[in-house]
C-alpha cells in the first residue's frame, strides 16, 4: 500500500511540477546547505519546479520571470520535523481535534493521512514564516503509540501530503509508562511484546492473538519492524535515552529517532556511537517534569559538539499553530554556543534527511526540488521574514486568514457593514 501511495504522490509532484513557473531569483545572500556553504551575491534558476543551477554569476534566459531578492537571503524552506498542522484547529474543541483516538481499539495503524485537513488555517501561517516541509504527527490514546505519521508541504493544495505512512510515533517517556500500566518496565514490556508481534506477522494471528497488539495493528509496525521507516520514539530522561538506544541495537534494523530529549546531552557520546538522531527544541529549559530536570539551553551545542545528528522542533510552543516560531528557536540556539550554518541546517536539510527526504529537500543545489524563500534580512533573526515563499517551483501566496481578518476591520471608518466589506 505504501509504494503505491508513494507512487501516486510523485506522480503528482511531477504533474505539480510540470505546472511550475520557470522563475530565476537574484541578488542575494545564498545559503546552499552544500559544499559550497554560503554564496555572498547571487542567483538560483528555477525551471519545472527543480533547481537547475545555483551560483554567483548563473545565466538567465530571455523572458524569464525574475525575482530580485533585494540583497536579502535567499534559502532552503523551513521544515518542521514534528508538528501537528492540519490535524487541529482549536485544542479544546473536540470537533476539531483529530490528534488522538483515545477510545479507539486501534493504536498503530491510526493513519493521520486520513484526518489531514490541506485546508487547515494554520499551513498559511506557517508558510508565510518561510515553513515549506512539515511531519505531521499524531498524539497517543488507548496505548503508547500514536499511530503512523505523514510528511506535508505548506504550499495550500489539497494533495499536500506528499509522503504518508512515513513513520511511526510512540510514547515511551513518564506519560507513554503511565498508558502502559503505570511503569517505564511495563511500557518498555510492551514495546518489545508489540514487536514480537510485528515480527511473527501474519502467522502468529493464523490461529491467535498478539501478545500486545491486534492483527491490524501488527500489520502496521511490520514497516518499523524490518527498518523500512523510523520508529520515532518519545524519551527524555537520560536513562530512557539509553536503554531507547540498547532496544534499537537489539532490533537492527530498526531505524531509530529520539524526540523531547531533554537529557540527551547527559548521553550525548552514546547517542553520537549509535547513529541516532534526535529532534529537540533548543529553547527547552525548565524542567517541565521530573524526566525534564537536566533541560539546559546548551543542550542543542553539547549534542552538536559530540556529533550527535539533531533537528530542532518547537516543543515548548504548541505544535498545531506554532511551528512558524522554528526560525527564531533556531536563532536561540546560536545564542547558546551552536554555529548558524548548524542552526539552520537543524531547521532545513538534517530533518529532510531523517525523514529519508534529504536528497530532494533542504537544500539549495541542482536537482533539488525549488523549495526557496526569500529573506528581507538574516532568517534567524526575529524581525526578518520572508518577501517570496516557493514551494515546488511555485511562488506561493503570503496571505492568512488572520492577514485577511486584519485589513477587513482595518478601516473602522468604512459604513458599509462588516459582512459585505471585501
Amino acid at each position: 500500500m505504501r509504494t503505491l501511495v508513494t507512487l501516486l504522490a510523485a506522480t503528482a509532484a511531477l504533474t505539480s511540477a510540470a505546472a511550475a513557473q520557470d522563475i530565476a531569483i537574484l541578488n542575494g545572500r545564498i545559503v546552499t546547505n552544500t559544499d559550497q556553504g554560503q554564496i555572498a551575491s547571487g542567483g538560483i534558476l528555477i525551471r519545472d519546479g527543480v533547481i537547475v543551477s545555483v551560483g554567483a554569476n548563473i545565466d538567465v534566459p530571455d523572458g524569464i520571470e525574475t525575482i530580485d531578492a533585494e540583497g536579502g537571503w535567499i534559502t532552503p524552506g523551513i521544515f518542521a520535523p514534528f508538528t501537528q498542522l492540519g490535524l487541529v484547529e482549536v485544542a479544546l474543541e473536540d470537533s476539531t481535534n483529530d490528534a488522538s483516538a483515545p477510545d479507539s481499539e486501534f493504536s498503530v495503524a491510526l493513519d493521520v493521512a486520513d484526518s489531514f485537513n490541506p485546508n487547515g488555517t494554520y499551513l498559511a501561517t506557517s508558510r508565510m514564516e518561510g515553513i515549506t516541509r512539515f511531519a505531521v504527527v499524531p498524539s497517543t490514546g488507548s496505548n503508547l503509540f500514536a499511530g503512523l505519521g505523514a510528511l506535508g508541504n505548506t504550499g495550500g493544495s489539497m494533495d499536500a501530503l506528499f509522503e504518508t505512512q512515513s513513520f511511526v510515533f510512540a510514547d515511551l517517556s513518564q506519560s507513554g509508562a503511565g498508558t502502559a500500566g503505570g511503569s517505564r518496565s511495563a511500557a518498555w514490556a510492551y514495546l518489545e511484546a508489540a514487536f514480537g508481534d510485528a515480527r511473527a506477522y501474519p502467522g502468529r494471528y493464523a490461529s491467535g492473538h498478539g501478545d500486545a497488539l491486534n492483527r491490524y495493528d501488527a500489520a502496521a509496525l511490520v514497516d518499523v519492524v524490518r527498518g523500512r521507516i523510523p520508529l520515532i520514539l518519545e524519551v527524555d530522561r537520560a536513562t530512557d535515552i539509553r536503554r531507547a538506544i540498547r532496544f534499537a541495537a537489539e532490533n537492527a534494523p530498526l531505524r531509530l529517532v529520539i524526540y523531547g530529549g531533554a537529557e540527551a546531552w547527559m548521553v550525548a557520546e552514546e547517542l553520537a556511537a549509535s547513529g541516532i538522531p534526535v529532534l529537540m527544541d533548543p529553547m527547552r529549559n525548565l524542567p517541565s517534569s521530573f524526566d525534564a530536570l537536566g533541560s539546559t539551553l546548551e543542550a542543542a551545542a553539547r549534542l552538536d559538539e559530540a556529533g550527535v545528528t539533531v533537528a530542532y522542533t518547537t516543543q515548548t510552543a504548541d505544535g498545531y499553530f506554532n511551528a512558524r516560531l522554528l526560525p527564531q528557536h533556531a536563532g536561540n540556539a546560536v545564542t547558546n554556543g551552536v554555529s548558524w550554518d548548524a542552526a539552520f541546517r537543524a531547521i532545513t536539510l538534517t530533518p529532510a534527511e531523517i525523514y529519508g527526504v534529504g536528497d530532494r529537500y533542504g537544500a539549495l543545489a541542482a536537482g533539488y526540488m525549488a523549495d526557496v524563500v526569500v529573506w528581507d534580512g538574516d532568517p534567524l533573526e526575529v524581525m526578518s521574514a520572508p518577501t517570496h515563499v516557493i514551494i515546488d517551483g511555485e511562488d506561493t501566496d503570503l496571505t492568512s486568514r488572520q492577514t485577511r481578518l486584519r485589513d477587513r476591520y482595518a478601516d473602522m471608518e468604512d459604513t458599509t457593514p462588516f459582512a459585505y466589506r471585501d
